[in-house]
């Protein structure tokens, strides 16, 4: 019986998620936290209703963003079908934030007291399937552009962010920068390394799939409350889609 067998019951979708997975676009886009379900086993992992749809279980419209993306680029899509709060695959498993005890001020007492067992657990049965999608994927194409996609909620311990978007990176600048460049004068106030940076151990993902190889690669916050309707999803969705096509462009050049 393997870990995967154990973990989930029958009927329950596989972790990983890829869509548009055919796509002829250079980028790759990832969604780390595009779900608020859990799996079956762990029942609400102690929480109320309200806590598990709020932005520490998911990011919010994220997916919707993502999806409008994949299709005006052409990109394929990869998401993770999972709660965060199970495991955050935009963590490394030795980082505490991966199966976090505490998300901003809500105790988690489903993750109290792990034993190694069960982190290894979550770590096989999401983590590791998630990030070997991406690294095949990745192998396979000519070209990739790494770009993750992510929402933040606009009140954070009772500070209110005034960020709409953040472009976000790490070692390697040269797409933000670019998109940085194309951002002015725009209708959203949008801000390098907002409201999180590489600091805030938040690049993971470009870190494990970008940096090593040298690709392109970005990651994009959208605050929460633009983009709760589809008009929101879209019109954040279109901003980006020009941002990324001036970006890629210019690195081109």
């Amino acid at each position: 019986m393997t870990v995967l067998s154990q973990f989930f019951t029958g009927n329950e979708a596989e972790p990983v998620a890829v869509e548009n997975s055919s796509g002829k676009g250079s980028v790759l886009l990832v969604c780390e936290h595009a779900s608020q379900t859990l799996p079956a086993r762990f029942g609400t992992l102690g929480l109320g209703s309200d806590v598990l749809q709020s932005h520490i279980a998911w990011d919010p419209g994220a997916l919707a963003v993502s999806r409008l993306l994949s299709e005006s680029l052409d990109a394929t899509l990869v998401y993770q079908r999972y709660s965060r709060l199970v495991y955050d695959c935009n963590r490394p498993p030795e980082s505490p934030s991966a199966m976090p005890v505490v998300s901003e001020i809500y105790d988690i007492p489903g993750n109290a007291d792990l034993s190694d067992a069960d982190r290894y657990a979550r770590t096989s049965a999401l983590y590791i399937p998630f990030h070997d999608r991406i690294s095949q994927l990745v192998a396979a194409r000519d070209q990739t552009v790494l770009v993750t996609i992510h929402s933040f909620t606009p009140v954070y311990h009772g500070k209110p962010r005034t960020v709409e978007i953040g472009i976000l990176h790490d070692a390697d600048t040269r797409l933000a920068d670019a998109m940085l460049a194309h951002a002015g004068g725009s209708s959203f106030k949008v801000e390098r390394n907002a409201p999180y940076g590489p600091e805030d151990g938040v690049t993971h993902t470009l870190r494990l799939h970008a940096l090593p190889s040298g690709l392109l690669n970005v990651m994009i916050e959208v605050r929460n409350d633009l983009i709760q309707d589809e008009n929101g999803q879209r019109a954040a969705a279109d901003f980006l889609h020009g941002l990324l096509v001036a970006g890629i462009a210019a690195e081109a050049e």
